[in-house]
This record gives C-alpha cells, structure tokens and sequence, in this order.
C-alpha cells in the first residue's frame, strides 16, 4: 500500500473533547471555525491511528495548514508515483470517472493558487500596491494549469501577469488566455525585463510537467535561468528574494530522478498535483499537495491513501 508519510498539523491548539474527535472522525468533516487536526501520527491502514485531536481557534479557510513527516524509514519511503503510474492515472481520471481535461485543470490551477496564496499573502487592502505574481506557462497541459491559476490569483487580490511564449492552438487554451486577458490579466511573448531583478514576489513555474523528457530548450530554457537569477535577487518591494513555486514537477527535472541535466533548478516551494512524484524526494523546500478531486476507486487503485485535507482547502502542506 502506497500512502503518504506520516503527517502532523502544525499550530497551537489547545486539547479537544474526546467526544468532538469522534464527532468529527466519524463525518469525516473538519469545520471552519474550529479545525480539528491530528497532532500525533496519521497511520497507515491496519495501523490503527494514536492521535492526540486538537481544536485550533481562529483559523480560516485561507490559513495554511501544515503538516510534517517524521523520520521513520517505513513511512517516509511511501506517497509518491512514478511517470508511467502518472500518466496512466491521469487516463484513468479522464476516462473511468469521465472528468474532462478542462475540469482536471481548473481543479490544479485553483490548487496552484492556493498555495501561492499560503506561500506569498497578498497586499492588504490598505496597501495600494498589490502583490505582483509572474506565471512562466510551457505549451502543454502544464501551462494551462498556470493560466487557470493567473485567473484564480486576480480574484485572489494579486497582481498577476502570464508569460506564454509558445501558445497553444487547441480552443480550451485559446479560452484560457482570454479568460485571463478579460480579467486584466497581460500574457507576454516572453520574459519581462524585471523578472530577474526582483519585480515579482513570486514567480510559478508551469512550464514543463511530467511527461517532460530530456533538457529545456529555448526560450524555457533562459526563462528557468531567469528564474534562479530571481531567487537570488532582492525585491524592490520588500527586501526578499522571488520565491519560485513549481507546478507538479520543477521543470527541466525528470520526473524519477529530479535534475539529471543537471540544471541545478531547485524552487522554493513545489505545488504536485493529485500525488507527489517520484522526483519530490530529492526536493528541499516547503512542499504541498493538491489531489482531493481523486476518486476513492483510484486512489485504491495506485495505492494512494488520500491526506486529509482540512477544511475547504484543495491543498495540504507536507514536510
């Protein structure tokens, strides 16, 4: 059985009735004003779970919610899938459930801007410059994902611009540059001038997915060492260094064994979507997941033991 590492909820919770737990443990619900989270193990089946549950006061739906592996071997060897496992999943999803591939994205690009939103908050609204986002978007399904978040992101509070060089002819991505370019959204041809220096407070990776094989060519290629020429740069605004976020897989990564091109790519914070890939493993920064549209049937299926997602969040931090 294939699950995912062993997780804890990270707050300051003071103890709940035993009665709440199981409240909640039996509806399989965590309610908004009072998140009720695991803070002792989240156990493998046949495992049983030695928990002690928690009530955290003043959360919302937009609080991060956190959770961390420990070091046992047995555990954190688990959670993850291989490219081949993948992409048969991701037939799976668009045959057996019958989601289409315009749903599937949309669920992504909502998880992709949630997690933005837990990394990088935006500006307050007393403030009147609004947190600016660079969303670098590849040709394929992975670029869409990115146009979908861009959206998200504007309804959000941010300030986001696309940057979509190779353009897809297929309607749903023709739509999707126009969904964005109707809510003010500006898609470029390539990168702006400022992207290295610090214009941006975070820029999203939805370049390359993982299906990607081989090493980055132009211009995705200059675009990612763009990108780590950001991390290293100062913000003009507020003295920090750009956080890049990669969607599903750091781009220029092979999906099983992370940089072989040895591009030395390695983002702040990795947004995978349904399942961590095989690849996540050699991954060092913070870490969510946004999977919960996967169907009971499948997930038993690959061996997915689903996380637990609290709340109304479609993501969860993992450490």
């Amino acid at each position: 059985m294939v699950s995912f590492p062993r997780l804890a909820f990270l707050t300051f919770c003071r103890p709940a009735a035993p009665s709440a737990f199981n409240s909640v443990v039996s509806k399989s619900a965590i309610p908004l004003a009072g998140v009720l989270s695991i803070t002792a193990a989240w156990r493998a089946p046949g495992r049983g779970v030695q928990a002690t549950p928690t009530i955290c006061e003043g959360r919302t739906p937009s609080s991060p919610h956190r959770f961390m592996t420990t070091a046992n071997s047995e555990m954190s060897s688990t959670g993850y899938l291989n490219a081949e496992d993948a992409a048969a999943l991701d037939v799976e999803l668009m045959s057996t459930p019958g989601f289409s591939l315009e749903q599937l994205m949309e669920l992504a690009g909502l998880s992709v801007a949630e997690a933005v939103y837990a990394v990088v908050p935006p500006s307050s609204q007393e403030d009147d410059k609004k947190t600016k986002i660079l969303l670098v978007c590849g040709p394929g399904n992975n670029g869409g994902d990115g146009l979908v978040a861009a959206r998200h992101l504007v309804m959000f509070g941010y300030e986001a611009v696309v940057v979509y060089p190779k353009r897809s002819s297929k309607e749903h991505f023709v739509n999707l540059v126009q969904q964005c370019e109707d809510v003010g959204v500006p898609v470029l041809d390539k990168m702006p001038s400022d992207a290295s220096d610090g214009g941006y407070e975070a820029i999203v990776d939805a370049i390359f997915g993982f299906s990607f094989k081989g090493e980055p060519r132009e211009p995705f290629a200059t675009a990612l060492k763009q990108m780590v020429d950001a991390q290293k740069a100062v913000s003009e605004t507020g003295g920090l260094a750009t956080k890049i976020i990669s969607v599903d897989v750091p781009s220029g990564w092979n999906v099983d064994d992370g940089d072989t091109a040895g591009t030395g790519f390695m983002p702040d914070v990795l947004v995978s979507l349904t399942t961590p890939k095989t690849s996540s493993k050699k991954f060092t920064g913070r870490h969510f997941v946004g999977g919960r549209f996967l169907p009971p049937k499948l997930a038993e299926k690959y061996n997915v033991q689903m996380p637990p997602y609290p709340g109304v969040s479609q993501v969860m931090e993992i450490f």
